[in-house]
């Protein structure tokens, strides 16, 4: 259905609003403007950059100005992002709105929120439940990060600043709890205490770390995946929906973009693009790799974050030396400052001992020096949260 045809026809709780979203360019604030449209809002919106996630606000006639200037009259939901540079309302205390709106699902926890949320949304939009969901991803099989459906609203949950804590949603899943980031907690226990504290206030919960693993085949690979999909499976049974319902049309969830997404093959090397930056995350993904493919695996990692960084080079080093071969760019700094003495190269002296291993500061050299190394019957990992996914299409050059 276009988009245009979503906004006319479904119920319009946001109507005679006028939202304007600073930082509507992200994968986040991109699904909430999608949905305030759909919902009846007038929507515009100002990000520094003009990202893929735009072309679907585009569809459904969202403002997007050249220039941060607000509208007069509007108002205002700002990113986590863009807090100091705009005053508005906290994206969070937005989403918490939309929550309140419908019978909602809010998957969080460190690692698999997306693709586990994703699988929800799936399962309850083939199954014709018409869901709406804000992912954080692209979900292909879907259409996009955002949907308007009439049914349960499916959420993304982001510990990172802890804006998950202010969600009431009827059903809540917690995948695994992990410290990731550093610059908002100190240690683990508070990030521990940050979930014990939501979920307390949650009618319903999924714990993922204390389910099995599903036992049926999926698409999408890796023992990760098999636990994503156990906690999507328990959320769906206490949303309704039967397991022998869900599990054959959850078997066939391809994934969300930049979750073991397939780049191109080329001179017989398999290239596959990741979003995994947390050490968790890349084991699991080298593992999902070693799993399909047998044969060798050769990584190109960009770092996230200098606090990240800092706290877990000797992490990262540990989870890339399963590869067989690892190249380290310079660190994707994003929101932070850099940090004296913290670059990349923290990550490539790390890595054991007699594993093949380089640096490039850009990803461009990163990308030409793995292409160089790679025979067929490879697979080639871009691994990272930053802008190494444009790597793929480099090295698949190369070869």
């Amino acid at each position: 259905m276009h988009g245009g045809d979503v906004v006319a026809q479904r119920p319009q709780p946001l109507a005679g609003r006028r939202i304007w979203f600073v930082g509507i360019g992200g994968a986040g604030l991109s699904a909430y403007a999608f949905l305030a449209r759909a919902w009846g809002a007038e929507v515009g919106g100002w990000d520094r950059v003009r990202t893929p996630y735009l072309a679907a606000l585009d569809d459904v006639g969202v403002e997007i100005s050249p220039e941060p200037v607000v509208p007069e009259g509007w108002e205002i939901v700002v990113s986590t992002a863009y807090a100091e540079l705009v005053s508005g309302r906290p994206r969070a205390e937005f989403l918490a709105e939309l929550i309140a709106l419908r019978r909602s699902i809010v998957v969080s926890g460190a690692h698999g929120k997306t693709t586990t949320s994703g699988m929800i949304a799936f399962v309850l939009a083939e199954l014709g439940e018409d869901p709406a969901w804000l992912v954080g991803g692209e979900l292909p099989q879907l259409g996009r990060n955002a949907g308007a459906g009439e049914g349960w609203l499916v959420v993304e949950g982001d510990e990172s600043d802890r804006t998950v804590a202010v969600l009431r949603p009827e059903i809540a899943v917690v995948t695994n709890i992990e410290l990731d980031h550093h610059a908002t907690f100190a240690s683990i226990a508070e990030v521990r205490e940050l979930f014990d504290d939501w979920l307390a206030q949650v009618p319903q919960v999924v714990r993922g770390w204390e389910l099995e693993p599903v036992d049926f085949g999926l698409a999408v690979p890796g023992e990760h995946n098999r636990r994503n999909a156990a906690a999507a499976l328990a959320a769906l049974e206490l949303a309704g929906v039967a397991r022998a319902d869900a599990e054959p049309v959850l078997a066939r969830f391809a994934g969300a973009g930049r979750r073991f997404q397939i780049v191109g093959e080329a001179g017989g090397v398999t290239v596959v693009d990741d979003y995994a930056h947390h050490p968790s995350e890349i084991a699991a993904t080298i593992a999902a790799a070693r799993e399909e493919s047998g044969g060798r695996v050769i990584v190109l990692f960009q770092p996230h974050l200098p606090s990240r960084t800092r706290h877990l080079a000797h992490e990262f080093g540990q989870a890339l030396s399963a590869a067989d071969a690892v190249c380290v760019t310079e660190i994707y700094r994003a929101r932070e400052e850099p940090l004296p003495g913290v670059t990349g190269k923290l990550v490539v002296d790390a890595l054991r001992p007699g594993l093949r291993a380089g640096w490039a500061p850009a990803v461009e050299q990163g990308a030409a020096l793995v292409a160089r190394w790679a025979r067929p019957g490879d697979v080639v990992l871009t691994l990272g949260a930053g802008d190494v996914d444009r790597a793929g299409a480099l090295i698949l050059a190369a070869l």
